[in-house]
């Protein structure tokens, strides 16, 4: 064969020509899509399914031409890019969609990279290919300067200190396995319409938080409870045995073993809700994105809006800062990063609070969230009249922060649809003595949202490691069955306001409710906060009277549950309240 015909395609261009041709297409329309924000539904996917067409093409094309593309001088570092945006494509997609199957894809081609080493050719003579290969093993956490790496670093090793308690123990995601199939889930009477969770807005913001990037922990076990557990990774026994739940095929093609490639894909359940997640935003982009999510919201839908925010309040705070213990690391350096070893400070204290810390007042602005720095009087604050325009379209909305009764004044006002509030404490509740490097930080009502019995064993004093896995087993599976039983009380009750009656048949917000449902009846029988209104949640509209703390309904489940541990004597119930048989 001539060397023209080696550099010749069927339609007579040169291959390289073709090649290079479709490299500058591809990379005009990559950097459309990567200033896109990830809310807007239409025009992202619009501009991804364009760009990802391009891409697909040149990743074929240099596989069926590589050898012609190798003797034109083609590198191996430029393969490797263009596996490294077709990675990001994938996980910008699955960042938009929270769809497993883009994260699985995302992971192949990075994993590609690595094993197969694109970038590590001429990798110590080019600063450039240096910095690829950087980018490459750290894609979102990519930062030029050493002292920002070394932050991150630090973030990480807070991050993954302060929810250690618990770990492995169960999924946050909604898992089939554990909890009702959305499929069997109690039929509502009263319901006139049936709404479904398709976005949600998560937004916080505390000086000094733990945070890893821009994704602070209360944000991360929100976002992790709004999102389904994939079939086939934490819980695959069970699943396999369990006849109700089904697996998904995988959805890759790719060859060769991968520790994620499995079936993590459930095709009867539905998408995971879209999520966006604002950290310290100016409060002119989050009313871009607000406005944004709600114009697109679909007819059937509504949307959640998380916020978890200090605020300015008349009750200051008594708990110290939220931050958790300061750890202490070393770092090493050797042949690149390394993970640094952890040391905790016995004399650091790990805080849960059901509120935040209230630095001193700048300016005298109203009860509001504080999104961003204060001493800017009211521009970086949400007030509750900024949220009523928005109203238009349904709305859940759970405000944790000392200020979130001042939210209840939304209640009445709405602009066409009724809002559902669930608001946390205005006070931080004393918690027992604990082992305080055990202990981890973070809000206590998110905590109750997402992990309810992890939050209540915590509120007894202990931790994960003092529990046997049986007795904790033990506990789940009461806890599940007393929520499914207040979930179908609520369902057949008479008085169920329209506004939670339009929402219980969504699984992810059914839970929530349920699960706020079992905080409020926990702090209110709580002995260090009996009858203290400040310690106490709230929701508007107000639930049906079963549903209260003080009903013998709610007041047997919390007795069930802490007769369980051995702890009935850290709460108040009222006379006649006994334990139910087996």
């Amino acid at each position: 064969m001539s060397q023209n015909q080696l550099q010749t395609g069927s339609s007579g261009v040169p291959v390289n020509e073709v090649y290079w041709a479709l490299v500058a297409k591809a990379d005009k329309k990559f950097s459309k899509i990567r200033d896109l924000p990830y809310y807007q539904r239409t025009r992202y996917d619009t501009y991804f399914y364009k760009v990802f067409k391009v891409y697909t093409q040149l990743w074929k094309f240099q596989q069926e031409n590589r050898q012609k593309l190798v003797e034109a001088g083609l590198k191996r570092w430029e393969i490797g890019e263009i596996a490294s945006r077709i990675g990001q494509l994938y996980f910008g997609q699955y960042m938009r969609t929270s769809e497993a199957s883009y994260l699985s894809e995302s992971y192949i081609f990075y994993e590609a990279i690595l094993t197969r080493e694109y970038f590590k050719e001429g990798l110590h003579q080019d600063v450039n290919l240096a910095s690829k290969q950087l980018r490459f093993l750290a894609r979102f956490l990519t930062e030029t300067d050493f002292k920002e790496w070394k932050l991150v670093i630090q973030e990480i090793v807070k991050f993954l200190k302060a929810d250690t308690a618990f770990m492995n123990i169960r999924p946050l995601r909604y898992s089939v396995v554990l909890e009702l199939h959305p499929d069997c889930l109690p039929h509502v009477m009263d319901a006139k319409r049936k709404l479904r969770l398709r976005d949600a807005l998560l937004c916080s913001y505390h000086p000094n938080e733990i945070k890893f990037s821009e994704l602070s922990l209360d944000n991360f076990r929100m976002l992790q409870s709004l999102e389904w557990e994939p079939s086939g990774s934490f819980y695959q026994a069970s699943m396999a045995s369990s006849s109700g739940t089904g697996s998904g095929a995988s959805q890759n093609g790719a060859s060769g073993p991968s520790r994620v490639n499995q079936d993590i894909t459930d095709p009867t359940l539905p998408p995971n809700p879209r999520k966006a997640i604002l950290f310290r935003p100016s409060v002119t982009h989050f009313m871009a994105v607000l406005g944004t999510v709600c114009e697109e919201l679909p007819s059937d839908g509504i949307l959640l809006l998380y916020l978890s925010a200090s605020g300015n309040s008349s009750n200051p705070m008594s708990s110290p800062s939220r931050t958790g213990a300061s750890i202490g690391y070393s770092e090493n350096i050797i042949r690149g990063f390394q993970f640094p070893s952890i040391n905790s400070d016995s004399s650091s204290t790990y805080p849960i609070t059901t509120g935040y810390d209230s630095p001193e007042h700048s300016g005298c602005t109203a009860d509001c969230l504080h999104i961003g720095p204060r001493g800017h009087g009211g521009m970086n604050c949400i007030y509750p009249s900024d949220l009523l325009p928005f109203t238009r379209r349904p709305l859940f909305v759970v405000i944790d922060s000392e200020s979130s009764k001042a939210f209840k004044a939304m209640s009445g006002a709405e602009k066409g649809e009724p809002v559902a509030l669930l608001l946390s404490p205005a006070t931080s509740l004393p918690l027992p003595a604990v082992e305080s490097s055990r202990l981890p930080s973070g809000s206590l009502f998110t905590s109750f949202l997402t992990a309810p019995l992890q939050s209540f064993i915590l509120l007894l004093g202990f931790t994960g490691s003092d529990i046997e896995k049986d007795l904790y087993s033990k506990a789940e599976n009461l806890l599940q069955f007393s929520l499914n039983k207040l979930g179908s009380s609520l369902a057949a009750a008479d008085n169920l306001d329209p506004v939670w009656a339009q929402i219980l048949p969504d699984p992810f917000l059914r839970r929530l409710l349920l699960r706020f449902i079992f905080c409020r009846a926990v702090l209110s029988l709580y002995s260090p906060s009996f009858n203290k209104v400040e310690f106490q949640p709230e929701c508007m509209p107000c639930l049906p009277e079963v549903m209260s703390p003080m009903n013998s309904t709610c007041q047997t489940v919390v007795l069930q549950l802490a007769n369980l541990f051995g702890a009935t004597n850290k709460f108040l119930f009222s006379e006649g309240i006994v334990l139910l048989d087996d």
